[in-house]
């Protein structure tokens, strides 16, 4: 096991019933709030109307931001960084799943620097200080509701990156399994997907003598598998929601990954496929792409903006073999 520092200071109130205790969260940080969400199903889940009713009866400021996307775009943290400057705002209130969240990390770090937020993505080295962040959570998926990690997409220059900082994690996060019951049968599925795909990045590497970790993981991991069907089938199953959300949360907040190393093989391959599904696509054809020209780019890009060219859990991963590995998308897969 190698030295790590484990320091993750979230304060996370799970469970129901909790939003009573979101104007004492608020309170201790600021009354000036940017509250950030994306489309209308926390509207028509009611619980937007709730969060309102308690930052008005407490006299908070509210400004808004919504229509934050699936794999947020950068435009969208322009836009939060412009609204606090012009209203002065304190904290930032995030209600949603991991592209919400991920969104406000950005857009808190943005605040402090003086150039164009797309530069603290793609360096994050250039973080130095954030906004407090609270959020809602509304989907077990990313796990950043309690860690320092956040992906912002570029249309532009065609870039989904990763980056982070110590200073993006969310002071008090809500986890409420509840919230989760409306999520859609797609949506569930994506989401178990990406707990078990950061669990296997953390699990599968060389480092000897994390037996620790390694049983977290397994737990985590047979959690998902047990729990994400009976999510699929019975939406309003409490137990179910419960379980996936808290091992969503666990699986990437640095339980399983301190401690280790290796590079991350997959998550880079999958940046490149950064345009939103309405599926879960098995094919590369089912995602537009059918041209050697533009797997060769997204391999180059791959291996240039991830851990890829270090080395991974079993092999050395350069270009031609993330080639190899994109390419083989283009075969048809029968599904059992």
């Amino acid at each position: 096991m190698q030295n790590f520092r484990f320091y993750v200071p979230t304060d996370i109130r799970f469970g129901t019933d909790r939003l009573s205790e979101l104007p004492e969260a608020l309170s201790s940080i600021g009354k000036r709030v940017l509250l950030v969400y994306g489309g209308g199903s926390i509207k028509k889940s009611g619980l937007y109307d709730k969060v309102q009713q308690q930052l008005v009866k407490s006299g908070f400021e509210v400004v808004e931001l919504s229509g934050i996307e699936p794999n947020p775009k950068i435009q969208s943290v322009r836009s939060g960084v412009k609204l606090i400057r012009e209203h002065q705002l304190e904290v930032i209130l995030a209600i949603g799943g991991g592209s919400v969240i991920d969104t406000a990390k950005v857009i808190a770090a943005g605040v402090f620097y003086e150039g164009d937020p797309w530069d603290l993505v793609v360096d994050s080295s250039k973080i130095k200080q954030a906004l407090p962040i609270v959020d809602i959570l509304t989907l077990a998926a990313t796990g950043t509701e309690m860690n320092r990690n956040a992906v912002i997409s570029n249309p532009d220059t065609k870039e989904k990156l990763g980056t982070g900082g110590a200073e993006l994690l969310p002071h008090v996060s809500f986890l409420d399994p509840t919230t989760t019951f409306s999520v859609s049968k797609w949506q569930t599925a994506a989401g178990a997907a990406d707990i078990l795909s950061h669990l296997f990045e953390q699990y599968f590497n060389r480092t000897k003598a994390v037996q620790v970790q390694d049983n977290i993981a397994e737990a985590l991991m047979k959690v998902v598998v047990d729990f994400a069907p009976v999510a699929f089938e019975n939406p309003d199953d409490y137990g179910a929601r419960a379980n996936l959300l808290w091992a969503s949360t666990l699986a990437l907040n640095g339980l399983v990954g301190n401690g280790r190393s290796g590079g991350w093989t997959c998550h880079p391959i999958e940046h490149e496929f950064f345009e939103d599904q309405l599926e879960i696509p098995m094919t590369l054809q089912k995602v537009g792409i059918e041209t050697t020209e533009l797997v060769d780019e997204m391999s180059q890009q791959a291996v240039a903006h991830g851990e890829l060219n270090t080395d991974g859990p079993f092999v050395r991963l350069d270009e031609e073999a993330v080639k190899s590995i994109i390419t083989s998308c283009f075969e048809e897969m029968a599904l059992n």
